[in-house]
């Protein structure tokens, strides 16, 4: 007999499990809390250049996410880095110019967007398998079956697999009965990756940065960026600086955090930069349905992959997964798609 298995979360982990659970002849049901795709992943599209809110890059090593970008058809460019780099080490001094060392570590970008994996897998897996905006609140166990209420209905499966990341996954739902104390401690102790971040995008009508013989790479010990990368798109079409603002800056408002990056790339990069088109950002810790936004300081990466995920609960029908709970390269897009294969292991 077919086996039903929910998994909550549509994010990469999540479609990656329904896709594979799939392709080995399970019946998937996705139930996602917000009401688009991707999780972590949110590619937006702003004068026709495609930017980067959330995941971004792989390397080389990441070989499951790769295996899988070959088995969609999924195409992959170097992120530029040709050029010299920006360094300001103080607020009173201009940044300082730098040659780039040489032999670095290459990392790659998705053509047309990270989310063009998202897209695929879903529709792979058929729309008709992914529900959004379906809250889910509690999980009950009966005899050989799983309950999984939503805010909207309640499913009788046979596994459940959550790919919500585990602390936000412990404050959110209610099992009965109760999962396992030592679960729930350390649950509550693993850091959720992006937590702390917030990403943001400039656009701009011409890479003008590249005609003063700039990467766009820059570096600031002062803020308010502290990372700053060429974001423009393999089709030359698109033009953008994309990267990481100081997370002190989250209680500003995003007009304040504007004015504020603008007037830091002018420093980097000149009057030019007046001429920008668009400036978005995410502030991942405002994300509810991706972590708890509180003040409790957790060190990045902490339990991630620890060994209590690795079992089963609610008699072996309840699999915690999603990539904080992958013993490699947790928290990347690589311990997502990783966490995902270990899980139909097991199931098999």
């Amino acid at each position: 007999m077919k086996k039903n298995i929910a998994i909550l979360g549509a994010g990469l982990s999540g479609l990656t499990t329904a896709y594979l659970l799939q392709k080995e002849g399970f019946s998937v049901k996705v139930l996602e809390a917000n009401t688009r795709l991707g999780g972590r992943i949110l590619t937006k599209k702003k004068n026709n250049t495609k930017i980067e809110l959330g995941a971004t890059w792989l390397w080389k090593y990441n070989t499951a996410l790769i295996q899988l970008c070959k088995e969609l058809n999924i195409q992959l460019f170097e992120q530029k880095m040709d050029g010299d780099a920006l360094f300001e080490v103080m607020s009173s001094h201009p940044p300082q110019r730098f040659n780039l060392p040489p032999n670095q570590e290459i990392s790659y970008r998705i053509v047309d967007g990270t989310h063009t994996i998202i897209e695929k897998l879903a529709l792979k897996i058929g729309r008709e398998n992914i529900y959004l905006d379906e809250k889910v609140t509690h999980i009950n166990q009966f005899e050989n079956q799983l309950t999984v209420t939503s805010k909207n209905k309640t499913y009788e499966v046979d596994y459940v697999i959550s790919t919500v990341p585990p602390r936000l996954l412990m404050q959110s739902i209610i099992f009965s009965p109760e999962l396992p104390k030592d679960l729930i401690t350390i649950a509550n102790q693993t850091h959720t990756w992006m937590k702390d971040s917030i990403k943001f995008a400039v656009v701009f009508d011409t890479p003008f940065w590249r005609k003063n013989g700039l990467s766009g790479v820059g570096f600031s010990n002062v803020g308010p960026f502290t990372e700053l990368y060429d974001h423009c798109t393999i089709q030359e079409n698109g033009f953008a600086l994309m990267g990481f603002l100081n997370d002190g800056l989250v209680k500003l408002t995003k007009e304040q955090r504007e004015a504020k990056v603008i007037l830091q790339l002018k420093k980097f990069f000149g009057e030019q930069v007046n001429n920008y088109l668009v400036y978005d950002e995410k502030i991942w810790k405002k994300e509810k349905l991706t972590c708890v936004y509180d003040n409790e300081f957790i060190f990045p990466h902490q339990n991630n992959g620890h060994e209590i995920f690795q079992g089963s609960f609610m008699k072996d029908k309840l699999y915690i997964s999603g990539t904080e709970t992958s013993k490699t390269h947790g928290g990347y897009m690589e311990g997502a798609v990783r966490r995902a294969i270990e899980i139909i292991n097991t199931i098999m």
